[in-house]
């Protein structure tokens, strides 16, 4: 793997399709070993004395260390699991959604994903202003898009145990699991009354993150349902195809609803395609300073005279909102749909010889013009795009459509698209 896949910066959160920095520094850097000989009194511990800050205090740690292995009545304990434990709840202590430490067969699975090529029920997890889990996006071709999930269903129960506290990564390694096995959650949807239990049989999936179709009178649709390993190439394809194909090209409809995100570099090169010149994002550190991302290339659409509309949804996150921020701000696209989800932090991947992650927040994204959308970290203040409803409460993170367009049971029964329908009307009078 190179040098850049080690240090990729990513954007997304942990995807259920798969499925530090002092931790890192400590356990894995360092290279903190544990061998296990017959018992548990025979464990070999090397790196205890570690160069570690003279102000931190382990002590208490190898106090527990030693009391669970030579007391608990299930020892021996494999010792390399209580590291990744210890890990990871080191990591939880942080109290960030984003920030999350994967083992070896998680990492891979997380990588596969981004691929479009896992085992699961396809579909994203995150976490709501009031910390509750929630569905932020079921996946195109998922056996969650199918059956019927929706961004923002609040996930209750997973295999009938209740999901009060529980992180994403435990949600995940619960949800996940064999093509052809069955996830049985319990869900509440916005809008019911009731908890409803929906069983989802787990599928292999292969999802392409680019695709495209004539929608008549000179515009083009443009799905794109993630930004992965592969999703520049198959932009680039799909871009020359429009453009060879649609000579009257006229407006472009770029559909990224439901696109839970992923690696920055490739939302810069998307937001590249439009944009001629300037900033796409800005990443803004702890210590005050700013790094800018510029256009990085020539696109093939950045005459202005093409018209843009952008549709976002509840689970348009990270990468997405780059791209659809990036595209009003700097090229006056409209915006179609309803709210975006509003993940607003950056996070890179610190990858470890034996391939487990760490996925670390390192820095807050904002739009060309300074807007924050986290809706977890962000204050009013913070965006543009922030609101209040009509009893007066701050509706904080997210980018808010230029058009609000809501499903009915209706449209949804009669499976009629009424978000790209809109889209597609607000550019036809300034076609025509």
């Amino acid at each position: 793997m190179s040098l850049f896949k080690h240090i990729q910066t990513i954007i997304a959160s942990v995807l259920l399709v798969i499925l530090g920095s002092f931790g890192g520094y400590y356990f894995g850097v360092r290279g903190y070993e544990v061998n296990l000989k017959k018992d548990v009194r025979q464990i070999e511990i090397i790196n205890k004395e570690a160069e570690l800050p003279k102000s931190v205090d382990f002590s208490r740690f190898w106090t527990v260390w030693d009391d669970v292995n030579q007391s608990h009545i299930s020892h021996p304990f494999d010792p390399n699991e209580l590291v990744s434990g210890a890990i990871k709840g080191m990591v939880e202590a942080i109290g960030d959604p984003y920030t999350s430490y994967l083992d070896t067969q998680q990492n891979i699975e997380i990588t596969a994903s981004l691929n479009g090529e896992y085992e699961g029920i396809g579909a994203q997890l995150g976490f709501d202003e009031e910390s509750r889990l929630i569905i932020v996006a079921p996946l195109d071709g998922s056996p969650a898009y199918f059956i019927g999930i929706k961004a923002g269903d609040r996930i209750l129960q997973i295999e009938g145990e209740d999901t009060t506290g529980i992180s994403i990564e435990e949600a995940v390694n619960k949800i996940r699991g064999k093509a052809g096995t069955v996830s049985t959650l319990t869900l509440f949807r916005k809008g019911t009354s009731d908890p409803f239990e929906i069983k989802i049989t787990r599928d292999k999936i292969k999802v392409d993150s680019v695709t495209w179709e004539d929608k008549g009178d000179g515009i083009a649709y443009i799905r794109l349902s993630r930004f992965g390993d592969t999703t520049n190439q198959e932009w680039a394809k799909v871009a020359n195809e429009i453009v060879q194909q649609m000579p009257n090209l006229k407006g472009i409809v770029l559909d990224v609803r439901n696109n839970p995100g992923g690696y920055l570099e490739s939302a810069v090169y998307v937001g590249s395609e439009f944009v001629s010149k300037g900033v796409v994002v800005k990443e803004s550190f702890s210590d005050g300073t700013m790094n800018e991302f510029q256009v990085d290339h020539a696109g093939l659409f950045t005459d202005n005279k093409l018209l843009v509309a952008v549709l976002i949804n509840e689970g348009s996150a990270s990468a997405s909102e780059i791209v659809a921020g990036s595209l009003k701000e700097s090229r006056g696209a409209l915006l179609v749909g309803a709210r975006s989800f509003g993940k607003g932090t950056v996070q890179k991947s610190e990858e470890y010889t034996d391939g487990a992650a760490l996925h670390v927040t390192i820095a807050k994204w904002l739009t060309p013009k300074g807007n924050w959308v986290d809706k977890h970290n962000s204050k009013f203040a913070d965006s543009v795009y922030n609101t209040k409803d009509e009893n007066g409460k701050e509706i904080i993170g997210g980018l808010k459509p230029d058009y609000e367009v809501n499903f009915t049971d209706e449209d949804i029964t009669a499976e009629k698209d009424v978000q790209l329908e809109k889209a597609i009307e607000v550019l036809r009078p300034v076609l025509e």
